[in-house]
C-alpha cells in the first residue's frame, strides 16, 4: 500500500508565495523588455538633428525639414533656411552644441612673459566663461514651410547687429536675428499668416543682396533666381568658402518641384541651373571645387549640378517635341519621358514623375 506524502500547510503556503513571486518577477521583466524595446524603436524613429561639417566653418543640418546651411564663427551664426516649425527647438539645440564644440576646439590664445606660450590646464574652462556669439542672420531661399517654418522661434533665439549711432534697439529688432529674403518671399509669408517675428526684416527685388561687410571672414550674397521653382527663389553664395546653398532649385532626392501657381516655370528653372553651372569652378576635372548644398539630400559639386541640369533639359526637350507632334498631356505621360531617371528621382510620392511632366507641359503651353 502506497502512502501519500503529507504536505504541511505552512510549506504549501510558502511554495505558493514563491511561485507567485516568480511569476511577478517574470511579468515585471517582460514589461521592462517591452518598454525598453519601445523606447529604442522611438529613438530609431526620431534621429538626432546635428550639424555636420562641409568645409571650414560651413556646416549642414539635415532632417529638420529642408537642409539648413550654417556658417558658424567669430561673428556669430548665419543660417540659410530654418526648417519646419516643429523642428525649431532641435535646430537651436544643434547650433548650441556646434558652437560649444567649436569653442572648445579653438586654438589657445598666444601668451607671453610669465604666462609663457603654453596654454594652462584651465584653458578649456576659461573658454566656457565666454558665451558663444548668437545667431545673427537667417536667409530664406523660398517661402515654403520646410524652408521658413522655423523663422519665428529661431530668429527670437538670436540677436542681430545694430548701427554705430544706435543707442537703443529700434522697435526691438535687435533682440532677434535679421531675416533676409527676396521681396516676394515676404509677400508669400504674409499671405500665409506668418507671425511678425518670423517675417523677413531685409528684402531685395533686384538681382542680388550683399552683406555690407564680411561675415565670419568672407563675403555673403543672395542671388535672385527669378521664376524658377517659385517667383521668390534665392541662392546664397558664401564666396570665400566657395559654397552655394541652392534651395529647391537643386534637390538630388526628387525632380524639381516647380510650382506654377507661385510663379515657377521650367524655363526659369533651367536658367537658374545654367547660372549655377556658370558660377561653379571645379577643383580638378569636374570634381571638388564649388560645393552645392541642396534643398534635401547630400552635398554636390559641378558634376552633380551638370547632371541635374542636363536631366532637366532632356526631359523638357522630350515633352516639347511630343507637344509639337500634337500629343495630349495623358499621351505624353504614357510615353514616360522621365523613365531614364525615375529609379533615382521618381520615388517621392509627394512629387511624382507625372506631376513633374504636367508642370513642364503646362508651363510650355502658357509660353506658346
Amino acid at each position: 500500500m502506497t502512502t501519500q506524502p503529507t504536505i504541511n500547510a505552512e510549506h504549501a503556503e510558502h511554495a505558493e508565495f514563491c511561485f507567485s513571486k516568480k511569476i511577478s518577477v517574470c511579468f515585471a521583466s517582460s514589461a521592462l523588455i517591452v518598454v525598453t524595446a519601445f523606447s529604442l524603436s522611438l529613438s530609431a524613429q526620431q534621429p538626432t538633428i546635428e550639424a555636420i561639417p562641409v568645409r571650414g566653418h560651413i556646416f549642414l543640418i539635415g532632417g529638420a525639414g529642408s537642409n539648413i546651411t550654417v556658417s558658424a564663427g567669430p561673428d556669430g551664426v548665419f543660417l540659410v533656411d530654418s526648417g519646419t516649425a516643429a523642428n525649431a527647438d532641435k535646430v537651436i539645440a544643434a547650433i548650441k552644441t556646434l558652437q560649444s564644440r567649436l569653442q572648445m576646439a579653438a586654438p589657445a590664445a598666444p601668451r607671453s612673459g610669465a604666462e609663457t606660450t603654453v596654454a594652462t590646464n584651465l584653458e578649456p574652462f576659461y573658454r566656457t566663461l565666454t558665451p558663444p556669439k548668437p545667431i545673427r542672420y537667417i536667409a530664406n531661399t523660398s517661402a515654403l514651410p520646410d524652408h521658413a517654418g522655423g523663422n519665428e522661434k529661431i530668429a527670437l533665439a538670436g540677436k542681430t547687429f545694430t548701427g554705430g549711432n544706435v543707442t537703443g534697439e529700434i522697435g526691438g529688432e535687435g533682440e532677434k536675428a535679421a531675416i533676409l529674403s527676396h521681396e516676394n518671399v515676404l509677400a508669400r509669408l504674409g499671405d500665409a499668416k506668418m507671425p511678425a517675428a518670423g517675417l523677413p526684416t531685409d528684402t531685395y527685388f533686384g538681382k542680388t543682396l550683399k552683406l555690407a561687410y564680411f561675415f565670419n571672414g568672407e563675403g555673403v550674397e543672395l542671388l535672385s533666381m527669378p521664376a524658377a521653382i517659385t517667383d521668390g527663389d534665392s541662392i546664397v553664395h558664401f564666396r570665400g568658402s566657395d559654397i552655394i546653398a541652392t534651395g529647391e532649385i537643386f534637390d538630388f532626392t526628387r525632380y524639381p518641384m516647380i510650382d506654377l501657381a507661385k510663379g515657377g516655370s521650367i524655363q526659369g528653372l533651367l536658367a537658374a541651373l545654367n547660372r549655377l553651372v556658370e558660377i561653379a569652378v571645379p577643383e580638378f576635372r569636374s570634381e571638388g571645387g564649388t560645393f552645392f548644398i541642396p534643398a534635401h539630400g547630400r552635398v554636390g559639386d559641378i558634376a552633380d549640378m551638370t547632371y541635374y541640369r542636363d536631366m532637366t533639359t532632356i526631359i523638357r526637350d522630350r515633352i516639347q517635341d511630343l507637344m509639337k507632334k500634337g500629343r495630349t498631356l495623358e499621351q505624353i505621360k504614357s510615353a514616360r519621358p522621365t523613365e531614364d531617371w525615375d529609379g533615382r528621382l521618381g520615388q517621392d510620392k509627394s512629387w511624382t514623375p507625372d506631376m513633374f511632366v504636367e508642370a513642364i507641359y503646362k508651363g510650355l503651353s502658357k509660353k506658346q
